[in-house]
């Protein structure tokens, strides 16, 4: 019978174990998230895959209500995306979004361009890490090229960043980026633009935002449209 004792006691550990609050939408939220198999695209700090755009920091950068409008139907804000659309139940979605905007880069254990390696790169390539990490890439597209909608906005588009060295310098873009940026509103009948550039002066340090402006101080003219992966 001696051979039963160690299974019953792992049982008994395991169901006096602590686990996840049900009651708490950011529990049931996280719980959804990884039962839906959005982390077969996404990151969340060290977990997931980057094949779509890193979500550690989209509580930071895009509002709640935004977040909501996306997952109710992504197509109905960017056509293009390869995102499909879940038909989530409103409960679930409202957990999502929840747990999504709560997402404000704590769950990094070691930031992507704090590890030895990225702090031996040139300024440029690091600041690519931040930018494509914190999810500038999600607005402004890979490399820049701009092109993701926003409503209430000229062209009804994000602008591109591939031509910022026309209308900035570098110790103007630092200001820019540091404290964020509200889009004009192209009809002011209109509900305002959902996307907005937060102050990132709030979560990046001056050298980081330094590494950045490197960065997109590097870019070339945009060629052709972003991948619509990027999209998020």
């Amino acid at each position: 019978m001696n051979r039963w004792i160690l299974p019953a006691l792992l049982l008994a550990v395991a169901a006096c174990s602590p686990q996840p609050d049900l009651a708490d939408p950011i529990a049931r939220g996280e719980r959804d998230f990884n039962g839906l198999g959005c982390v077969k695209c996404h990151m969340i700090g060290d977990k997931g895959h980057n094949w779509g755009p890193d979500l550690t920091n989209l509580g930071f950068r895009k509002s709640s209500a935004w977040i909501d409008q996306w997952l109710k139907d992504p197509h109905a804000w960017n056509p293009k995306t390869v995102m499909p659309n879940f038909n989530l139940k409103d409960s679930t979605r409202a957990d999502l979004v929840a747990y999504l905007s709560a997402q404000k880069s704590q769950a990094w254990k070691v930031k992507p361009w704090e590890t030895e390696a990225a702090k031996a790169l040139p300024a440029p390539e690091r600041g690519k890490i931040i930018f494509n990490s914190v999810g500038c890439v999600s607005c402004h597209a890979k490399d820049g090229y701009g092109g993701y909608p926003n409503n209430n906005v000229a062209g009804g588009l994000v602008n591109s960043l591939s031509k910022v060295t026309e209308g900035y310098s570098k110790s103007e873009l630092h200001e820019k980026i540091k404290g964020g940026a509200v889009p004009i509103p192209n009809d002011s009948k209109l509900p305002p633009p959902m996307l907005q550039m937060p102050k990132w002066g709030d979560q990046l340090s001056a050298k980081e935002i330094d590494d950045v402006v490197e960065y997109l101080f590097s870019l070339k003219p945009a060629g052709s449209a972003a991948p619509s992966k990027d999209d998020f």
